[in-house]
């Protein structure tokens, strides 16, 4: 069994409650508020800035040019096209730029997004895959999860270009290359070493369903 497929096994109980959440279930009805989305798109963008980052240190910490190559493309990806996709999606719900350049991390995005650079600049490129992964694959995993649950839906869903972005072949071609990087990374490994990737795995798995959460229920600072 490839390390990548112990990881899938493991982090279902997880994932599973990612993808009943209800923040993610009213994207596939399109019932969510439009105001709920707003502080998504808003959170998101920012999370995207510190995410950028752990591809940068990725190349940095790449043992071969064919890996460097590799994540410096997926970086190119997030800054030039992601985040362009992004501001575009953002105006159509009316958060212009500013609104996204001035917004400020919420407790839990900013402790997430804290873990994954502190892992990353301490640790190995494997370790940085296991923090990025979680992100990528389940995003793919809910996008075609709610395009299957809720295809015929989708032409009076506000979210339709949501769903579609993360069910594409496309945005999955990004989880699969690097769960194939990782498989490569960690075939015949140790076990306390394959452990401690399967705990950042698992520890950022649950940072995606705290993000969710703080989203639907309005979490921030006290004051």
């Amino acid at each position: 069994m490839t390390f990548s497929k112990r990881l899938f096994n493991n982090v279902e109980p997880i994932w599973k409650r990612n993808h009943e959440h209800p923040f993610v279930q009213g994207i596939g009805i399109g019932t969510l508020p439009k105001s709920l989305f707003k502080e998504y798109m808003k959170q998101d963008y920012i999370y995207l800035i510190e995410y950028a980052k752990l591809y940068a240190i990725g190349v940095h910490k790449a043992n071969t040019l064919e890996a460097m190559t590799h994540f410096s493309k997926l970086l190119h990806n997030i800054l030039h096209f992601e985040m362009n996709v992004h501001r575009e999606y953002a105006s159509q719900f009316g958060v212009n730029e500013s609104d996204l350049e001035q917004t400020e991390p919420t407790p839990n995005n900013l402790a997430y997004t804290s873990y994954m650079l502190h892992v990353a600049q301490n640790g190995t490129l494997a370790e940085i895959i296991t923090c990025i992964l979680p992100c990528a694959w389940d995003y793919w995993e809910i996008g075609k999860l709610l395009k299957n649950q809720y295809g015929h839906m989708l032409e009076g869903n506000p979210y339709k270009i949501w769903i579609e972005t993360y069910s594409s072949d496309e945005f999955g071609s990004i989880a699969q290359s690097l769960i194939k990087m990782l498989d490569e990374l960690t075939e015949g490994k140790p076990e306390a070493e394959l452990a401690n990737l399967e705990k950042h795995f698992q520890i950022t798995s649950k940072f995606e369903y705290l993000f969710w959460e703080m989203l639907y229920k309005g979490l921030d600072w006290p004051l």
